[in-house]
């Protein structure tokens, strides 16, 4: 025969005075953990008490009860409302409701205690995150929630920026495949799709780390403490319509700029108009370059210039900066380091006085009508210029647009012209074009043009002909040392005074030092090697001097 199930049975509820009730010495709590008491009495003091306080009757030496009840469970509540009851914000006599056991009961008060601290589940992060986002969404500001909460409002915005990761990956989160430092690195770009992708890209990857998934999520964009960033200024980006991206989770140095093609005009546009307001000073020419490459200043000779001095505002800024620097020093001089705001205080300063130290300089008027200058962002996002007296204005365009650094550097800045109001006809480029207001257009009639004359030195044209004829008798011979060697063979063997001019020259075609380019126009028509092949017994090229011709290589001038 079966065993009837025994029935559950409940103690009685009861409202008993604030006044009946003492702490019970079987709390098994002895160590403060979680929220403070005053934390909870706030609490408690705004929405109530919303648990009962477990409670037995204290007994007298003969078994009869005395009125007052002990609390075996919920002391610190207890000790919550005596702090109210203190502070005269609730009544000694207010009705506190409670869960009276049978003070014959078999289960102990200890067990009691244990069990409400042991059973109770702990929430899970995902869901207190979603009910921050329900409690916004039903009209509670940051600043409420994060009063109710006992928190700072940081911490809300951090919990709602988790809340707001894609779907699919708070639901991996949830099931435990993803860390919570993983999912804080998510929040970095607020892109669903990409955080999806990013995931995708290294959930089967050894290197799962936070700061990886933060490095692929933010690899378009541009740090707000580049120097460029810093040059044109976040607020000036965002005026402009840019966005930014935050980590709220570490320090994120500001941001980035999710923006690069907005961020490049803003760059090239402020670069152009200091660029124009340095041209006023009456330069020849200005160079503007985000990065100097190597060898920017090769025959050229830098002008030197007299320090501007401080004027009287940017002398007492210096002195306060000096002051306030010194007197930190000298109050933790005894100490071993710094503390870290302390450090990161005298960091900030020594850049404030750097920069005040680092004076513009001084140039002669006449130098300064002949020399050109180059504009560049120093290492601190400061506008940096270096004077310099030039030869001839064109090797310094060639040496400048033939660079790596030029060619990937990241400002495209438009073409034009610039003429200052000085009566200076100042030329100022940017990797070798012209930039400023002022640009020339070309008016546009409708009726045709003829083609622009083609660049009289040709080398790689004329070196894939002479690479044709060379090897047009021996079709099997690849090797480019090869062919290098039958053509100083073939060149040696020909006039080596006869000048680049082409058949019958009489001497080299290529304008000297102070030739313009009359001299290039000038020049006779070179031989077709084509044609050449087609004459009997005809090895030599004539007209090339023999060390001119480098196959694959710009020829850099004429050789005697």
């Amino acid at each position: 025969m079966a065993k009837p199930a025994q029935k559950v049975t409940q103690s009685p509820f009861r409202d008993i005075p604030f006044d009946k009730l003492v702490l019970s010495q079987s709390n098994v709590r002895r160590i403060k953990a979680g929220i403070s008491v005053e934390e909870l009495a706030e609490d408690i003091a705004r929405r109530g008490l919303l648990q009962s306080l477990c409670v037995r009757p204290v007994l007298a030496d003969d078994g009869s009860e005395t009125g007052k009840f002990k609390i075996p469970a919920g002391g610190r509540r207890f000790q919550a409302l005596s702090l109210l009851v203190k502070q005269k914000r609730l009544a000694k006599t207010t009705p506190i409701p409670c869960f009276v056991r049978d003070a014959k009961s078999t289960i102990l008060a200890e067990d009691d205690s244990l069990a409400e601290n042991m059973k109770r589940a702990v929430l899970h992060p995902l869901d207190q995150f979603r009910a921050f986002v329900a409690l916004q969404e039903k009209g509670q500001g940051d600043e409420e929630i994060a009063t109710a909460f006992f928190v700072r409002p940081q911490v809300i915005k951090q919990r709602l920026k988790l809340a707001v990761v894609a779907p699919a990956l708070l639901e991996l989160y949830a099931e435990d495949e993803m860390t919570l430092e993983q999912l804080m690195a998510l929040t970095v770009n607020p892109d669903h799709e990409r955080q999806v992708q990013v995931w995708e890209a290294i959930r089967s990857s050894w290197n799962k780390e936070p700061y990886q998934i933060r490095r692929l999520l933010t690899e378009t964009s541009v740090r707000a403490s580049d120097r460029r960033a810093v040059f044109v200024g976040i607020d000036a980006y965002e005026s402009a319509g840019g966005t930014m991206l935050h980590d709220l989770f570490q320090g994120d140095d500001g941001g980035w700029l999710e923006d690069p093609a907005l961020f490049d005009r803003l760059v090239s546009e402020k670069l152009q108009a200091e660029a124009e307001a340095i041209a006023t000073e009456g330069w020849k020419w200005i160079e503007v370059s985000l990065d100097l490459p190597y060898g920017y200043s090769h025959g050229l000779r830098r002008l030197s210039g007299d320090p501007a001095p401080m004027t009287d505002d940017e002398g007492a800024a210096h002195a306060k900066l000096l002051a306030e620097y010194r007197a930190l020093e000298e109050e933790y001089e005894g100490q071993d380091e710094f503390p870290e705001e302390v450090d990161a205080r005298l960091g900030e300063l020594e850049i404030a006085m750097e920069k005040l130290e680092t004076r513009p300089l001084i140039f002669d008027d006449e130098e300064i009508a002949r020399a050109g200058a180059f504009v560049t962002l120093y290492r601190m996002a400061s506008l940096s210029l270096i004077a310099a007296l030039s030869g001839p204005r064109m090797s310094l365009g060639n040496t400048l647009m033939s660079s790596a650094v030029n060619r990937q550097q990241g400002a495209e800045l438009s073409t034009g012209s610039y003429a200052d109001g000085i009566g200076h006809g100042t030329e100022i480029t940017s990797a070798g074009q012209a930039l400023g207001a002022n640009a020339r257009d070309d008016e546009d009639d409708g009726a045709l043009k003829p083609l622009p004359e083609p660049v009289p030195d040709t080398e790689q044209a004329e070196d894939a002909d002479l690479l044709d004829f060379i090897s047009s008798d021996r079709p099997r011979i690849n090797d480019r040392m090869t062919v290098r060697k039958i053509t100083i063979q073939r060149l040696s063997s020909g006039s080596r005074g006869s000048g680049r001019g082409g058949v019958g020259s009489g001497g080299s075609s290529v304008p000297k030092r102070g030739q313009g380019a009359s001299a290039h126009t000038a020049r006779p028509p070179r031989p077709n090697w084509r044609d050449l092949r087609a004459e009997n017994g005809q090895r030599t090229v004539p007209g090339v001097p023999f060390r001119a011709v480098r196959i694959g290589c710009r020829r850099p001038g004429p050789f005697a």
